[in-house]
């Protein structure tokens, strides 16, 4: 490994990503002395795989980079489907974004409007020694923001534009190109909906086992008893029915505080969304709905609920102007509110299973990303679930979300 100019931690790569790195670093034409590897982030910002921020000196400058491995862990790649979720976001970067970018210009959307993406330096999909480096945001100003925290109203509208935005880029490619269209759907998996049999009832034994060990309000528990399992079987058969429909979208599929940096400046709120690993052709309330169930609090949701859905269709409906449409054409308001008690309990479910997850502190997620990362068998990472190992704030922070959710599709008749 002499070879390359790299200092810190690397261990975690092997030489073909070594190589990639190396090869991507130099395209630079920065005449590098030396990269330096840090880890980026805490244990539990990223479980599906390892993220690092490199710093790159050059005799012609300086530049940051961020990058992304997948697990090497055989049993861990294969309960996690690693393959295909950064298969999906290689074709995202490679294929998807940049034929966006192409509409847009065509349509002149003016800069200021155009989806923003974090620039894709380079992507290797070759199993299993995937890379994607990406472009470091905060060196132009953008944050994550808080994940236990409900995000503020202006920031869920700017989220919810966001979506709306690369919504309506798809069924602009819809209406102008719809073989290429139909090729990306068909390169694009939905990650929930690929598990197995055996996936599923090991998810039933031990996630939601464990989760349900958790919640401490018995009416909770026993409304939530097979909600994980049924959302993932019910998503199942929604794909293959939903597929052909008029209204399916090239969704993010993973839309939550961790994966959307913010930046504020001037009075003007911008984001930009990460992590494209779970984009599938999808309903776009599979987007919404996770992304307010996953990042709001229900006092905002009681407040908010239905004007930020009017809020997302309205602006898909000006960003479709731009190249002659309207949102009517493909999404009405009237099937929104149907796929919204439609995709409810679907949602709920993913969410479930997430929260069990992300609602851990930083310690309790890093006992949780080592045990993924030396799995054995898909039965080891059963004991890191264990209501046991978390601490009361995380116990008392889990149910507030899940009886949080719980009033919410109460007051909105989502169940």
């Amino acid at each position: 490994m002499a070879k390359y100019n790299f200092e810190g931690d690397y261990s975690s790569f092997n030489e073909r990503q070594l190589n990639f790195i190396n090869k991507v670093v130099n395209e630079q034409d920065l005449k590098v002395k030396k990269v330096v590897f840090h880890q980026l982030g805490q244990a539990g910002d990223n479980f599906m795989g390892n993220v690092k921020r490199i710093n790159i000196e050059g005799e012609n400058g300086n530049m940051n980079m961020i990058i992304k491995i997948a697990p090497s862990n055989e049993v861990a790649r294969q309960t996690y489907q690693s393959g295909l979720m950064f298969r999906n976001e290689h074709v995202v970067y490679t294929k998807v974004l940049p034929k966006f970018v192409q509409l847009q210009k065509a349509a002149g959307v003016p800069q200021e409007e155009q989806l923003k993406f974090a620039k894709c330096y380079g992507s290797l999909s070759e199993e299993p020694n995937e890379v994607i480096i990406l472009e470091d945001l905060s060196e132009s100003g953008f944050s994550m923001m808080d994940k236990f925290k409900s995000l503020p109203d202006n920031y869920v509208r700017n989220f919810l534009k966001s979506f709306a935005v690369l919504h309506s880029l798809s069924y602009a490619l819809k209406s102008q190109e719809p073989a290429f269209y139909k090729q990306l759907k068909e390169d694009l998996k939905d990650p929930w909906s690929s598990f197995g049999d055996f996936q599923i009832q090991m998810l039933k034994d031990t996630m939601e086992a464990g989760f349900l060990e958790i919640i401490q309000n018995e009416d909770h528990k026993n409304l939530l008893k097979n909600k994980i399992t049924d959302g993932i079987l019910e998503r199942k058969k929604m794909i293959e029915s939903e597929n052909d429909r008029n209204h399916t979208i090239i969704q993010h599929g993973d839309g939550w505080t961790n994966n959307i940096l913010f930046k504020l400046e001037d009075d003007k709120l911008q984001s930009v969304m990460l992590d494209y690993q779970g984009a599938n052709n999808n309903n776009p309330m599979s987007d919404i709905l996770f992304m307010i169930f996953h990042c709001t609090d229900h006092e905002a949701r009681s407040k908010h609920f239905h004007d930020w859905i009017d809020y997302y269709h309205s602006e898909m409906d000006k960003f479709l102007s731009y190249f002659g449409l309207k949102v009517n054409e493909f999404y009405t308001r009237d099937q929104i509110d149907a796929d919204l008690k439609k995709y409810a309990k679907i949602i709920l479910g993913i969410v479930l299973l997430m929260i069990n997850v992300i609602q851990r502190d930083s310690s309790e997620a890093g006992k949780l990303k080592d045990s993924m990362k030396n799995m054995e068998n898909e039965a080891d990472i059963a004991d890191t679930m264990n209501s046991l190992d978390l601490q009361s704030g995380t116990v008392e922070r889990i149910n507030k979300k899940v009886g949080d959710l719980i009033e919410t599709l109460h007051q909105f008749d989502l169940f």
